[in-house]
This record gives C-alpha cells, structure tokens and sequence, in this order.
C-alpha cells in the first residue's frame, strides 16, 4: 500500500486513478506534452538515447509482422 501522506489519498484510491489514467491515454498525452515543452525550451537532445523495445506489440508467435523496411539512413529530425 502507498502512504497517505505521499500521495494524498488512500493507496487504494490512488491505484484506481493510476488504472484509470492508464485506460484514458492520459499516459501519452502527458508524454506528448513533456516532450513538446523539452522541445520549445531547446532542452530535448537525442544525440545520446536508448531505444527500448518494451512498448512495441509481441508478435504473437509470428516471425515477422511486416516487412522490414530499408536500412538504409534517412536524414531526418527525430520526432519524438
């Protein structure tokens, strides 16, 4: 259970609100509006990142979901 005090309600509660957030997409609109700040005030560098796969969908046992598409680089800005 989270203290009371930490988080200002009963961890009960807190957990629902979590679980609920998560069912609404307000996970991604807060991301997406932290990086959109980081980005106006110039602080978001990508030069140096980690790339982790944990929010990709598994494949369900498949081999491969589509084709893969070139490897070849594409100057491009990252757009996240």
């Amino acid at each position: 259970m989270m203290p009371h005090a930490t988080v200002g309600c009963s961890g009960v509660t807190a957990w629902r609100r979590l679980r609920d957030w998560t069912e609404v997409g307000a996970w991604r609109c807060l991301h997406a509006a932290l990086l959109t700040e980081l980005r106006r005030a110039d602080l978001l560098d990508l030069d140096d990142c980690s790339v982790d796969g944990s929010h990709i969908r598994a494949l369900q046992g498949r081999i491969t979901s589509a084709p893969h598409p070139s490897t070849v680089p594409v100057p491009a800005p990252s757009t996240t």
